[in-house]
């Protein structure tokens, strides 16, 4: 296993790290000991969860059900300490109140308390913001997205009453290190100038999707990446399942994620079907399965601090993982290359 630093954190995480969203819903707490079992037998120290998980499908009267295993798990095998944990509070969102509440110096407070007793700890290593106040791109909203509409001034005073509380939490030992998700340049710089300015917990990580068929983060935030040290946490890397190949010619197995969400949360538009095609071609014609593939672009990333993977089934956790192994010809990458330029975007 490969270990990336976490930012300027100086901490060494997985080049995989283990996600959870599924445990709770497609997943039961023995399915989960197990998959945390397994991953950490070949390497893992590195956890993600939210919450908000699972989210397969997402409810507010499952919500938490995730970190309460996971929370579990720790008091029976005793390996808090072996593991690198994530965990997010909750955006914005139509749930009840409090959990859908717009993040504020009393939601990260009441949230990450939350979070610790669930899971049976006294500190988080990685607390995220799991999407920006002011809207995001992400979750397919690229096409409505209109920033001109955001409030200027709010915005910033939510950023700093924002991490305010977390270098308080920081303080006090129950947070370790600060990280967004599904936020933009923008947002990044600005959490980053912040830090600066006031002495404050820098943003170690971004946890956004990326993907065969998501390269958005290959301009402006790979730029950022590099000068500011700030390592991608890219989840959804098989593009929800697509390119595992499991649902070509319109197959839905079954208990898939396709059998909950039969888009796929937008995903699947049609428009992305020549693209997947394509790269499973690659895989076949280089004797790799398109998971292989997929994880294995992933890794060769240089923003890329850790790859997020999803599994229902061992099986599908020790492919996964697996793919570890797999180095990359540059024959393969410049045929992949041919092909993201002739579908640059296309979910």
């Amino acid at each position: 296993m490969k270990f990336n630093e976490l930012g300027r954190t100086g901490i060494k995480v997985s080049e995989i790290c283990l996600g959870t969203m599924t445990w709770g819903s497609q997943n039961s707490e023995i399915e989960a000991f197990e998959q945390m079992d397994y991953s950490v037998d070949q390497g893992v120290n590195f956890f993600d969860t939210a919450e908000m998980y699972p989210t397969t499908p997402p409810a507010h009267t499952t919500a938490g059900d995730t970190e309460t295993m996971i929370g579990n798990w720790f008091a029976k095998t005793g390996k808090r300490t072996d593991i690198i944990l994530a965990t997010k509070v909750m955006g914005p969102n139509s749930w009840p109140s409090p959990i859908g509440d717009p993040i504020s110096a009393k939601k990260v407070r009441e949230s990450c308390e939350g979070s610790l007793q669930r899971m049976q700890t006294d500190y988080i290593d990685l607390y995220q913001l799991h999407w920006p106040n002011r809207g995001s791109y992400h979750f397919r909203q690229t096409w409505g997205y209109a920033p001109e509409r955001q409030d200027k001034a709010k915005a910033r005073a939510d950023m700093e009453e924002i991490i305010g509380e977390i270098g308080k939490l920081v303080d006090e030992g129950k947070v370790r290190h600060f990280g967004l998700s599904n936020d933009t340049a923008w947002g990044l710089m600005n959490y980053l100038k912040l830090s600066e300015v006031k002495d404050l917990p820098r943003v170690a990580s971004i946890q956004n999707e990326y993907s065969l068929m998501h390269r958005i983060f290959d301009t402006d935030l790979a730029e950022i990446s590099h000068h500011e040290d700030v390592g991608l946490l890219s989840y959804t890397p098989l593009a929800a399942g697509l390119l595992t190949g499991k649902y070509a010619d319109g197959t839905v197995p079954s208990g898939s994620r396709r059998s909950i969400n039969n888009t796929l949360g937008g995903r699947v538009t049609g428009h992305e079907a020549a693209a997947l095609d394509a790269y499973i071609d690659i895989a076949k014609r280089h004797g790799m399965t398109p998971t292989e593939l997929s994880l294995a672009f992933c890794f060769t990333r240089p923003f890329m601090a850790s790859v997020i993977i999803g599994a229902t089934t061992m099986d599908q956790l020790r492919e996964c993982i697996g793919a570890k192994d797999i180095s990359l010809s540059d024959e393969v990458l410049g045929e992949i290359e041919e092909i993201y330029r002739k579908y640059p975007v296309p979910m």
